[in-house]
């Protein structure tokens, strides 16, 4: 579905965008692939990775509506990447974060429905169900307005969806690359912050295949919530240093205990499939009726038990030290 069309990505010299832009080239023949970012030096080191004659290298900031409309023109499918993610970050400069995780998203809102972009998919974040700091707040309210778009587009044809998952294997910022430099420096300890903290676990490849799936299941409303395993954050760190010892330092601003990507509060309106969920408008939208239980591939799926909710500390499947590692690391 992607030949021959124009895609854009909102931050996409981001860890996402980059691993989308390489497996879009791999395996289809896009006509433009734009990447949109407000980073001038990540935008050169990339060109000189990915510099396909169909790519597209365009600065701007989803806080600026006006870039976005000129950038969206002629645009079949948008991946909305750009996201203010630290946690820590976010709750010492809300304001910052609200301008780029919920401004940016009524922004590009507004281009893609300009411009009558086809498909919109929104990333989101386990942090958005059921949110506890400023970061998952603003994506929840993100995925709000990405699924109440399909009701501001009117007659025209531009459809939403948000796909919501949890910790990326290895991506910038996160917990893996951080224990690898603590390993590297010679540190005699890991820090963790409570022995009995889980997360959803995904590898970059996994996230950017449901995101290519969910442009052709999608009907536009949905939040897609792949079946991903979990990790306890005492085994990730044996997986990548058994020897060292691990010290105990506590939660920080913000963070759960446990991540949860389908919240009970919503099992009314969440349909399971064979590989994921889909959490379903909880919205009537106006001139149409959908029926979410089948996508636009004629999969099926069933309703949840009432109170159901997909957590990372009651996840049926845990990663061993060992499949930690081979994810890590993939053959």
């Amino acid at each position: 579905m992607f030949d021959n069309k124009s895609i854009l990505i909102t931050g996409g010299t981001g860890s996402f965008g980059q691993k989308y832009t390489k497996t879009l080239l791999e395996r289809y023949n896009p006509k433009r692939l734009i990447i949109l970012s407000r980073d001038e030096l990540k935008q050169f080191e990339m060109q000189q990775k990915f510099h396909a004659p169909c790519m597209r290298y365009f600065i701007g900031d989803v806080r600026d509506v006006e870039r976005l409309k000129q950038a969206f023109r002629g645009v079949d499918y948008v991946i909305h990447a750009a996201a203010l993610k630290q946690v820590p970050s976010a709750e010492y400069n809300p304001m910052e974060c609200i301008k780029t995780n919920i401004n940016g998203a009524e922004n590009v809102i507004q281009a893609a429905i300009a411009n009558n972009v086809k498909k919109v998919i929104a990333l989101s974040t386990d942090k958005a169900a059921n949110p506890i700091n400023l970061y998952g707040a603003t994506k929840l309210a993100s995925d709000k307005l990405f699924v109440a778009a399909n009701n501001m587009v009117g007659q025209g044809e531009t459809r939403f969806a948000a796909v919501r998952y949890g910790n990326v294997v290895g991506s910038r910022g996160s917990v893996v690359p951080f224990f690898k430099s603590k390993i590297a420096e010679g540190a005699e300890s890991l820090p963790i912050t409570h022995p009995d903290m889980t997360r959803f676990w995904i590898t970059l490849q996994d996230g950017v295949d449901f995101v290519l799936k969910n442009f052709a299941r999608m009907q536009g409303g949905e939040i897609f919530v792949p079946k991903i395993p979990s990790v306890r954050i005492t085994e990730l760190a044996s997986a990548y240093a058994p020897d060292m010892r691990q010290e105990i330092v506590g939660i920080r601003p913000g963070e759960k205990m446990h991540e949860i990507m389908c919240p009970a509060d919503d099992s009314h309106h969440t349909i399971e499939f064979d590989d994921h969920f889909v959490i379903s408008p909880s919205i009537k939208f106006f001139g149409r009726e959908t029926d979410f239980h089948t996508n636009a591939l004629g999969e099926t799926g069933v309703p949840v038990p009432e109170g159901y909710e997909y957590n990372s500390g009651t996840n049926p499947r845990f990663l061993s030290t060992d499949e930690i590692l081979a994810l890590d690391c993939p053959s």
